[in-house]
């Protein structure tokens, strides 16, 4: 038991029964740091509504949290309200907290379970303020690195045994964080459970194991008859069959449904008179379904036969339960299976690049390659008769002998989460059961993709040397190509992580639009900020929006403070010029690009007790929310956008750098300044009020244009000295930093799996800055959409032929229009130097453009928006 003087203990032993009692309008407040050890997941079921009765309003999910303070750890409950903090990855596994509120909550529904007797406290967590506080021992890694999971429990005398259960709801195992498809916790079991833990009778363990006393043909030939043994009952003749192939796990938790484990499985197994689907339901998948593999031979008994749900009247599948009857299973070597009952092996239909070129739409394949690229995980939303659901992906490229056409695929999760998240270049990658996507109107452009079987086979765990596709044809012809590559070959094309896209969209506005078809439309600039705040962590969403380029800049990573900017601006009335002039500007650098992980402040997730939570940022900051993406610079009507009516003249700095610029324009870099950087506050989750602080932004601040008739040009030197002195002009407003997330890295095989870890969902960003990028420089567009004049900040990160990830480029001109509808540099030219393209981006001016947006939410206030596509709007 904690000691008396530890801070929780303090904390809460007035919430405790008493006269003292906390009530929910009089929470505890720990003033002091409190660490997150660990942040659970499930779905909520009809009993949750007795603790959140206003839980509707927030998803189907509830959360865990294990707190500690050094000395002793207890387990909370997120309230509802606060949901939001974990969806964008802001409360975390080694946050730190101050003035975390709680209030008590009644016992946990499972009075089985050892963490929910009546004997224990249990509390809700009400209030909290994530901050970015550093204790000098790692800040929020105390939690979970020093002693965190051997600390004793917070009002237990004794050590607690049994499995840690939630709290809040009849739920048995805990969802992973970020989907619904991989297994969480070390319930899900590895090895196959013992002869004593399956609860075998003696009559049964004492009957032959080496052959089936039914097949396959005799159940569906007896289920159809309505033989009453087989079609009612509990079949306990002994089974033999192979699996073929294993589906990913499927969970049906509803929060109607008071299912303890909710969750199923199919395997598609064969005997040698046919096959049959066999499916594993509730806690059989939490002790079976990591043992079982494609190949093995296994035994059942005491299942049931029924109609296949999803197949003709004619059609039966296995069920496998846990109860009602138990079922027993047992996987068989094959040395010890009766020669004449050994089930045929898995078929395979590879192909290879080339191959794959000529297949048709959802056609089913497997393939073998080397793995050249590895994207980053992200997520998406799909939406159905069952709900609204995140499924996490990410992008692969495979390379084989076959030609030079690369395979890509479209790796969704496959309960496979100790493969899935340890891709990384250079591997072998066997992966089976997948289907071939073809976009519409381009039938040369394909990718692979899921399907319910699909299997990730993978160098380094042990995975293709247990598999009989060793010995066919294709892949003995892979490995003979691959044992002639050259290892350095492979190195200096091959990357991890970053923004991509697949298929690029089309270089043409009309096919794009076409492709749109049935989709929603244009966006406003204010739909399109809601939007992008209600994106959750790594979730990626594409919007369109009609806008107007105001500036572009050119940055190099770890260089935002130094760019070649070009901005919008008014014709100078006493000059001929009608054009903008770009000019070489020190840009200060982003507001947020120095701050931390977000701070959240009280907040009272109850509507009767204040209103409902809202994500916003203090008045220092220049976003009004922080859920609104760093991008964004809402136009107010008291900073009216520049345009050519203005009555701003602009000067333009006299032959500030000569011999560099002689006949383009004159400009000169400024240095950095040295002013030292400020703490800010990052995230303040608080009530939602009316903003009364108007955000004030001075959109596109120019230097001045200067009359170069009026001045005679003596000395270059003289004349530069002089400028410098004379021109004193406001910085530019701030340009946000490019994510170190948006830009892949260059494969490192001796950091392959920190790398790795950096790229998947949650893992360690900051480790990516360790690394080198084969793109170090990209330019920033500055949109103003036409709609409302919302203005809006998108990287742009233009391929060029040399780029390893570059998709078939086409022949083009090279100019701002066609560089932005390509997305690319033209691969029969030269790129323009970007001191050439600053000077170009006078073209943009006044044109109408529909731009295609790509946002990822990274976490935090970060949100990632890159512009994919921009194409000419003819009026």
């Amino acid at each position: 038991m904690a000691a008396p003087g530890c801070l929780l203990h303090r904390t809460l032993i007035r919430s405790r029964s008493g006269p003292n009692q906390v009530s929910v309008s009089s929470p505890a407040v720990c003033r002091e740091t409190l660490y997150v050890v660990d942040v659970q997941r499930y779905s909520r079921d009809q009993g949750s509504s007795v603790y959140f009765p206003q839980a509707v309003l927030y998803g189907e999910d509830l959360y865990d949290v294990t707190l500690t303070d050094g000395d002793c750890r207890l387990r909370v409950t997120l309230d509802p309200g606060l949901n939001r903090l974990v969806e964008r990855n802001v409360l975390q596994s080694g946050s730190t907290l101050r003035n975390a509120a709680f209030v008590p909550a009644m016992a946990a529904q499972l009075p089985a379970c050892p963490r929910a007797s009546e004997g224990r406290d249990s509390y809700r967590l009400v209030k909290v303020e994530v901050t970015d506080e550093d204790d000098g021992e790692g800040g929020g890694a105390r939690g979970t690195h020093v002693g965190g999971a051997s600390l004793p429990w917070f009002g237990l005398t004794e050590p607690e045994e049994g499995p840690v259960l939630p709290l809040r709801a009849n739920r048995s195992v805990f969802l992973p964080l970020w989907n619904n498809v991989d297994y969480s916790g070390e319930e899900w079991r590895e090895a196959p459970p013992t002869d004593d833990e399956e609860d075998m009778d003696d009559e049964e363990e004492e009957e032959d194991a080496l052959r089936s006393d039914v097949s396959v043909s005799k159940l569906r030939e007896s289920f159809l008859r309505g033989v009453r043994g087989v079609a009612k009952g509990t079949v306990r003749h002994q089974l033999i069959v192979r699996i073929i192939n294993k589906s990913h796990l499927m969970y049906y938790g509803k929060t109607d449904r008071n299912c303890d484990c909710p969750y199923k499985a199919v395997l598609e197994a064969c005997d040698q008179t046919g096959s049959v689907c066999v499916v594993l339901w509730n806690s059989v998948c939490v002790r079976w379904y990591r043992c079982l593999k494609p190949g093995d031979i296994v035994s059942l008994r005491r299942y049931r036969v029924k109609h296949h749900y999803q197949a003709e009247s004619n059609d039966i599948e296995i069920s496998v339960n846990s109860r009602n009857p138990a079922a027993q299973i047992c996987v068989l070597p094959l040395s010890t299976v009766s020669p004449g009952h050994v089930p045929p092996v898995p078929t395979y239909r590879f192909y290879n690049s080339k191959e794959l070129l000529g297949r048709p739409h959802d056609d089913i394949c497997d393939v073998i390659g080397l793995l050249i690229f590895a994207g980053r995980s992200e997520r998406i939303r799909r939406q159905d008769w069952r709900g609204v659901e995140l499924l996490e992906y990410r992008w692969l490229r495979l390379e084989d002998w076959a030609s030079s056409q690369p395979i890509m695929v479209k790796l969704f999760s496959s309960s496979q989460p100790e493969t899935y998240n340890r891709l990384h270049p250079l591997s072998v990658l066997v992966l089976t059961g997948l289907k071939v996507i073809r976009a519409p109107d381009r039938s040369h452009s394909f990718f692979l993709t899921n399907t319910t079987f699909t299997q990730v086979y993978c160098t380094g765990l042990g995975h293709h040397t247990k598999m009989s596709y060793r010995t066919l044809r294709p892949v003995q012809r892979f490995s003979q190509w691959l044992k002639g590559q050259d290892d350095q070959w492979a190195l200096s094309r091959a990357l991890i992580g970053g923004f991509f896209i697949f298929p690029p969209p089309p270089v043409s506005l009309e096919t794009f639009m076409k492709e749109r078809r049935g989709e929603p439309g244009f966006l406003q600039g204010a739909e399109l900020q809601g939007e992008m705040e209600r994106l959750c962590y790594r979730e990626r969403r594409s919007f369109c929006v009609q806008a107007a380029v105001t500036m572009v800049t050119y940055s190099r990573r770890g260089e935002d403070h130094q760019a070649l900017v070009w901005t919008e601006g008014a014709p100078s009335p006493c000059t001929s010029s009608s054009s903008p002039s770009p000019r070489l500007h020190r840009v200060s650098p982003h507001p947020f690009s120095s701050l931390p992980s977000p701070r959240l402040r009280q907040v009272s997730p109850h509507p009767s007790a204040s209103p409902a939570p809202s994500l916003s940022l203090s008045t220092s900051s220049l976003l009004s929310d922080p859920s609104t993406p760093r991008s964004f610079r809402p136009v107010l009507s008291s900073s009216p956008l520049p345009s050519p009516s203005s009555s701003v003249c602009p000067l333009t700095p006299r032959s500030l750098d000569r011999r560099t610029f002689r006949k383009s324009w004159k400009r000169k870099l400024l240095q950095p300044s040295d002013t030292p950087k400020k703490r800010h506050p990052r995230v303040t989750l608080q009530p939602e009020q009316k903003n009364k602080t108007e955000i004030t932004f001075n959109a596109s601040m120019e230097f001045m244009n200067n009359n170069t008739d009026e001045v005679e040009e003596e000395d270059e030197d003289g004349d530069d000295e002089d400028t410098l002195a004379f021109i004193t002009a406001p910085p530019l407003p701030a340009i946000p930093p490019v994510a170190l997330e948006t830009l892949p890295m260059r494969y490192d095989h001796a950091h392959r799996e920190e790398q790795a870890a950096a790229v998947s969902l949650g893992g360690n960003v900051a480790a990516v800055a360790n690394f080198d990028s084969p793109v170090e420089a990209y330019f920033t567009l500055r949109l103003r959409t036409l709609s409302d004049g919302t203005q809006v900040d998108a990287i742009f990160l233009p391929h060029s032929p040399s780029s390893p990830l570059s998709p078939p480029l086409h022949h083009h001109c090279n100019t701002w229009s066609s560089i932005l509808s390509h997305g690319a540099f033209s691969p029969h030219a030269p790129p323009p130097s970007p001191a050439d393209l600053i000077a170009m981006a006078a073209q943009l001016a006044n044109q109408r453009l529909v731009c295609v947006l790509e946002a990822c939410h990274l976490g935090g206030v970060k949100t990632e928006l890159i512009l994919s596509r921009a194409y000419h709007l003819i009026s």
